[in-house]
C-alpha cells in the first residue's frame, strides 16, 4: 500500500472515530436529545431540527471538517503546491459533494432498491471513501498547479 494511501486511511479513520464521539457528545449533552428550534427562516417558515441531525450538522461536522482539512494538508497530501485558501475552498466543495452523495446514495440503496439500511450505509460509505480520496488527491490537494 502506498504511504499516502495509508496516511489517508489512518487520518480518515481517526477523524471518523472522532466524529462519532463528537456526535455522541452533541446529541446527549449539548442538544440533550431535544428538538432544536432555529426560528423563522424566510421563504421556509419555522425551522426545527431533530437532535440527531443537529448533533451532526450543527456541531460534529464542523470540528471534523477543520481537523480533516489540516490532517489532509499537513499529513496526507504534503506535496501539494496549491495555496492554503485554494485547498480549503476545494476541500469544502468535496465535503459538500460527499454530504449530497451520501444522502442520494442512501435514498437509492435503502429506499429505491429496498436494501436494508445498514448494508446501504456500508456500501455508501465505501463509495464515498473512494470518491473522497480521489477528489482530495486530484482536486483539493493536487500537485503541479501554481495558484
Amino acid at each position: 500500500m502506498p504511504l499516502q494511501t495509508f496516511r489517508y486511511a489512518a487520518c480518515g479513520g481517526a477523524n471518523v472515530l472522532l466524529g462519532i464521539v463528537l456526535y455522541s457528545i452533541g446529541y446527549n449533552f449539548i442538544f440533550q436529545k431535544e428538538i432544536v428550534h432555529l426560528g423563522f427562516i424566510p421563504f421556509y417558515g419555522n425551522l426545527a431540527l431533530k437532535p440527531f441531525i443537529a448533533a451532526d450538522y450543527l456541531f460534529a461536522i464542523w470540528i471534523n471538517f477543520a481537523i480533516g482539512f489540516y490532517l489532509n494538508r499537513y499529513v496526507v497530501f504534503t506535496e501539494s503546491d496549491l495555496k492554503k485558501h485554494v485547498q480549503l475552498f476545494r476541500y469544502l466543495v468535496v465535503v459538500i459533494a460527499n454530504m449530497i452523495l451520501n444522502y442520494w446514495l442512501l435514498i437509492l440503496f435503502a429506499h429505491k432498491l429496498q436494501w436494508y439500511p445498514t448494508p446501504s450505509k456500508i456500501v455508501t460509505t465505501g463509495l464515498l471513501i473512494v470518491f473522497s480520496y480521489f477528489s482530495q488527491k486530484h482536486y483539493s490537494f493536487k500537485t503541479g498547479e501554481l495558484n
